[in-house]
């Protein structure tokens, strides 16, 4: 453990030398900062807002970004269109539990497991596999809709969880992701652990996963944000199955009526990825900055 501490400090302590600035030049860099701050903020700003405006102040021209009488009826009326639902809210949210947790969690997994190979053994076709990888990146949801549609079809998978699931946990961008930062821990680390008696096993958990931290949480808020907002509507047919995104998005699809309520939808479905996000954006930093570097 002392070793996987020392290689842990090691890698994290990077030194990065800093031109002298005078204090105008620094002045002029918080300045520029603040503004891209302000900018990237501003679009949850003006949500956090719309959810808590009157329909008179949602259709005010030209809006106002900030609410000026503040309500609570948009969400007591999302609160009443989804009681009425035959479909209980409880049921609603489990299924997006599920899936989120357990696709998350095979994402991690699966593609730690396939990245350490890859990283650190040299075996036949390696090297076509990791450009096979990085090719796969350039292909959106959006291209591969209808072949995971025809995969789930043929495996008998349509209208089940494992429908919305399975296509995550396949995604090449975890796989990528984890084989970059893994590539950096140090190869004679890996053979101390197999001279001390260590099986491959026991060295993927208790070296790999360990110093791959901040890689995984990275994989673990990128998966979660992709469930979190799959309304399984390809896929998926009944309503007992379905997530909470789907739900929310067909109150939404109710017409110009429900435009405050739709404000308030916006917001909740925001809030969780954001707070998640928040939470852990130290390691979605470390691991951007470290996963193209090598050995």
């Amino acid at each position: 453990m002392q070793i996987i501490d020392r290689v842990k400090s090691s890698i994290k302590s990077r030194k990065f030398t800093r031109r002298n600035r005078s204090i105008g030049g620094d002045l002029g860099l918080m300045v520029l900062l603040g503004a891209f701050a302000l900018f990237s903020a501003y679009p949850l700003i003006y949500a956090i807002n719309n959810a808590f405006k009157p329909l008179s102040e949602i259709f005010l021209f030209p809006p106002k970004l900030f609410v000026q009488n503040p309500t609570m009826d948009n969400f007591f009326d999302l609160s009443t269109i989804i009681g009425n639902s035959w479909v209980p809210f409880s049921r609603y949210m489990f299924n997006t539990l599920f899936i989120t947790i357990l696709g998350t969690g095979g994402t991690v997994l699966l593609g730690t497991m396939a990245a350490y190979p890859l990283a650190k053994y040299n075996f036949p076709g390696s090297k076509v596999m990791s450009n096979i990888i990085v090719y796969a990146l350039m292909f959106n949801s959006t291209v591969t809709a209808i072949p995971n549609y025809i995969i789930m079809s043929k495996a008998g998978l349509v209208n089940t969880y494992w429908a919305v699931i399975l296509p995550v946990i396949g995604s090449t961008l975890g796989l990528y992701l984890m084989k970059n930062f893994i590539v950096q821990i140090p190869t004679s680390l890996i053979e101390a652990a197999k001279i001390d008696g260590a099986a491959e096993f026991r060295v993927f958990w208790t070296v790999i996963i360990p110093l791959c931290k901040p890689a995984w949480i990275t994989l673990c808020i990128l998966s979660f944000q992709t469930l979190w907002g799959a309304t399984g509507g390809n896929f998926i047919y009944s309503e007992n199955l379905k997530p909470i995104s789907y739900a929310l998005s067909q109150v939404v699809g109710g017409g110009i009526a429900r435009t405050g309520v739709a404000s308030a939808v916006s917001l909740i479905m925001m809030i969780v990825p954001v707070t998640v996000f928040v939470i852990s954006q130290s390691n979605v930093i470390e691991t951007m900055a470290s996963s193209g570097m090598k050995d």
